[in-house]
């Protein structure tokens, strides 16, 4: 293409050449070949695109202290709960039922029934299959048993008249150490439908006697002491609630005494 200039020579446009073929297909500045994202975003100063910024990952872990922490409280909730239902159910069981729970307990009532039967009161000496005995004739008094603690070795005649009241019989061997002693005495002394004595040619230490009904033991710390006093005193009675305990022979010694004048027969 030519120019003409007034009152000159016809002139072409210079051309500068800066040696460099544009690339094909190349894409504009600033855009990444074939990514298909737009250019990042300038920088100030003209530093160039700025780089995309990675998303901060926050870690969505549980909290175990505290969940464990509630199923620990649950747990023990749900615990005194069922213990609770538990100790009910126990509770509202018939009390021979409770009595038989006991371990090592012997049910004389149900093992041999014929040997606690009676017609009448018996004077005098009488013998007995079990050691101490558990019920079956007796003397027509009984020992008294107002939770009386007896220092000495009673008549078996009179007690097994008390145990028909209803009431519980504990025997030691003699020997026992104090402490021992003193801590049957414990849960006797003063505790109405109770008695304590010691007795001869015992094969345990301990001896728990109730209408039908008898636990040995090695020791005065054992808790089913606690349990035979708590499901047979009373319970045991063959006479109902009422049958006296005091107003009874308050001595010792091995040998049977006659009724006293004032006291009733039952």
């Amino acid at each position: 293409m030519s120019i003409s200039t007034p009152g000159g020579p016809e002139r072409r446009p210079t051309v500068v050449s800066t040696g460099k073929k544009p690339a094909a297909g190349r894409p504009a500045s600033g855009a990444k070949a074939g990514s298909g994202k737009p250019a990042g975003t300038p920088r100030a100063g003209g530093k160039g695109p700025r780089k995309p910024i990675a998303p901060v990952k926050v870690s969505q872990g549980r909290a175990w202290g505290p969940i464990a922490l509630f199923v620990a409280v649950g747990v023990l909730a749900a615990g005194i709960i069922g213990y609770g239902a538990w100790a009910s159910f126990q509770g509202s069981k018939p009390w021979d039922k409770r009595a038989n729970a006991i371990d090592g307990i012997v049910n004389i009532r149900k093992s041999d029934p014929d040997s606690l039967k009676y017609e009448a009161h018996k004077s005098g000496p009488l013998t007995y299959k079990y050691s101490p005995p558990v019920g079956g004739v007796h003397n027509a008094a009984w020992q008294n048993c107002m939770g009386d603690v007896y220092d000495a070795p009673i008549a078996s005649e009179h007690a097994v008249h008390s145990l028909e009241h209803g009431a519980v019989w504990v025997t030691y061997r003699p020997g026992l150490p104090q402490d021992q002693i003193d801590k049957l005495a414990g849960k006797v002394r003063g505790v109405e439908k109770m008695l304590m004595s010691p007795y001869e040619g015992l094969d345990k230490p301990i001896s728990l006697q109730a209408w039908g009904f008898q636990l040995k033991v090695d020791n005065a710390d054992d808790k089913r002491i606690d349990e035979f006093i708590k499901d047979l005193r009373v319970n045991a009675s063959v006479e109902g609630p009422t049958a006296l305990c005091n107003t009874g022979i308050t001595a010792t010694g091995t040998t049977p005494r006659e009724l006293p004048a004032q006291q009733p027969t039952q």
